[in-house]
């Protein structure tokens, strides 16, 4: 908690520098979206916050997983090539192998956990640095989706159709013709409130934040740390496959070449969420902010009309750097502070 001295006595501060990213990163969502309320009309509209959320499910959910693999000082570039996997075995056990869509949904969930945990296990076992083990991993599953079908197929089960996609979904009441969230909108939601759960209420969370921090004082402080470690990217193959599974619901389809670099969205959320790429600090709250800010720069070029959707990578790239600089900032001043203390 930062402090300040005032009288003889320390003060403490209502912030701390922990949470500067993020209060950095909701000031960025507000000015967004009140940019595009002066800009442009019916942008304060229920229909865009639904769109909003529809449209940007599957990477909320993909960038939840980033989030614990970098706050445990990892990273993971396997996750549009297991979304893509996912997607094209449901589709291809849907309406090839006549396999109802529950099933076919559990296998790739399956499949996401299992290609998960191996990955860990390579990272933890051999010492196999994350950035090459998952790199391997995107090629690895890339490879596996064109195996399974080498063409996008579309799924047309009544089950995926008319239960998912229509009975599920909750009609509200809201502007003047009311909104329809469909079931992808609350497997969005569920998955955040349980990762926040996870993290802050949970020893396994806990565990995430000290690995992330130091893992080797975690290890001497006997924490488990290789199971840590394994189950961290066990966690983002399976949510990789569940945001995969998000995907296909949202295009009625399986396609093998889909959701390629949405890996570097999902981090590029994370990091403007405020979570430190070196690990140890992180919310997913401010994971939720981050996608929302790239869903609503999505949303402004489309409302502009005759813009390319190239500027949300320009934009997004732009604001990955500027949190960056703060969190460099940050540590600056954190070391300056502490030196300051140790001479005093």
């Amino acid at each position: 908690m930062a402090q300040q001295e005032k009288g003889g006595q320390r003060m403490r501060l209502p912030i701390g520098r922990r949470d500067i990213p993020l209060i950095a990163t909701a000031i960025v969502l507000a000015g967004v979206y009140l940019f595009g309320v002066l800009t442009y009309e019916h942008f304060a509209s229920w229909a865009v916050v639904r769109n909003l959320l529809v449209d940007n499910a599957f990477l909320g959910i993909a960038a939840v997983g980033a989030t614990f693999v970098i706050i445990s000082g990892g990273i993971d570039l396997s996750v549009g090539s297991v979304m893509a996997f996912a997607g094209i075995l449901i589709a291809k056990l849907v309406e090839h192998a006549g396999v109802h869509p529950l099933a076919a949904i559990l296998i790739a969930l399956m499949a996401g956990v299992l290609f998960g945990t191996t990955q860990g296990l390579l990272i933890w076992v051999f010492r196999l640095p994350p950035f090459l083990v998952t790199l391997a991993g995107l090629f690895f599953m890339r490879g596996a989706a064109f195996v399974v079908h080498s063409q996008s197929i579309g799924v047309r089960h009544e089950f995926v159709a008319t239960t998912l996609n229509e009975t599920l979904s909750l009609r509200l009441p809201l502007g003047s013709r009311g909104i329809v969230l469909p079931v992808t909108v609350f497997i969005l939601l569920a998955t955040f409130a349980i990762a926040w759960f996870v993290l802050r209420h949970v020893r396994f969370g806990r565990t995430v934040y000290a690995l992330g921090d130091d893992a080797q004082a975690s290890a001497l402080m006997g924490l488990p740390v290789g199971r840590a470690t394994v189950q961290v990217y066990a966690v983002s193959g399976f949510l990789s496959a569940l945001a995969g599974v998000v995907f296909m619901l949202y295009q009625q389809s399986g396609d093998p070449a889909s959701c390629k670099g949405l890996e570097l969205d999902a981090i590029a959320a994370v990091v403007i969420g405020g979570t430190l790429l070196t690990g140890g600090i992180g919310s997913v709250i401010g994971t939720l902010l981050g996608v929302l800010i790239l869903g609503l720069i999505q949303t402004l070029i489309t409302f502009q009309g005759d813009l390319s959707s190239w500027w949300t990578r320009i934009v997004a790239g732009v604001l990955v750097l500027l949190f960056l600089v703060l969190q460099r900032a940050l540590d600056a001043l954190a070391v300056s502070a502490l030196n300051t203390s140790e001479e005093s």
